[in-house]
C-alpha cells in the first residue's frame, strides 16, 4: 500500500511535452521561484507569502522519463514540526500507456501522520491535477502569483 502522497493523470501530449512542463515550475507551482528548475544538481527555492518556503535540489533528471527533487530545507507557518518535509523526495515519473502519456507524482516521505498532510494533499492535488495538467493541455497553469 502506498502511504506517500501520490496522484497521477494521463494526457494526449508527448512525454517530452510533459517533461518540459514539469520543469517549468514557475508555470504551474509558483512564479516566485528563485534558482534553476531544469538541470540536475541545481537548487531552487519556493516561497508563498510567509506561509511556506522550501529549498529543493534536483537529484534525478532523466529527459522524458523522470525528475526527482530532494527537499533540503522547509518552513511552514502552520505546523509545530518544521522537519516534516526535510529529506523527502518529490518525484515526477512519466510513462506511456494506451497511447497516452501518464504522469505519476509522488511526494515520498509525506505520509498521513504528518501534521501538514491534509493541507499538503489538497495543495499538491491542485498543483498537479489542475495547474500542471492545465499547463500541459492548455498551455497555461495556475501558479501562485509573484506577489505571493
Amino acid at each position: 500500500m502506498i502511504r506517500d502522497l501520490n496522484t497521477s493523470f494521463s494526457v494526449d501530449q508527448s512525454t517530452e511535452a510533459v517533461f518540459n512542463a514539469v520543469n517549468n515550475v514557475r508555470g504551474w507551482w509558483s512564479e516566485r521561484i528563485d534558482g534553476v528548475t531544469d538541470r540536475i544538481d541545481q537548487e531552487f527555492t519556493y516561497q508563498r507569502k510567509d506561509v511556506h518556503k522550501c529549498t529543493v535540489k534536483i537529484v534525478e533528471f532523466l529527459p522524458g522519463k523522470k525528475v526527482v527533487w530532494l527537499v533540503l530545507d522547509n518552513y511552514f507557518n502552520f505546523t509545530q514540526n518544521q522537519s516534516e518535509w526535510k529529506g523527502t523526495r518529490v518525484e515526477f515519473e512519466i510513462s506511456e500507456a494506451g497511447g497516452k502519456t501518464v504522469l505519476n507524482f509522488t511526494h515520498r516521505g509525506l505520509v498521513p501522520e504528518h501534521e501538514c498532510y491534509n493541507i499538503c494533499f489538497d495543495a499538491w492535488t491542485f498543483y498537479i491535477n489542475e495547474s500542471l495538467k492545465g499547463l500541459i493541455t492548455k498551455g497555461v497553469g495556475q501558479p501562485n502569483p509573484l506577489t505571493e
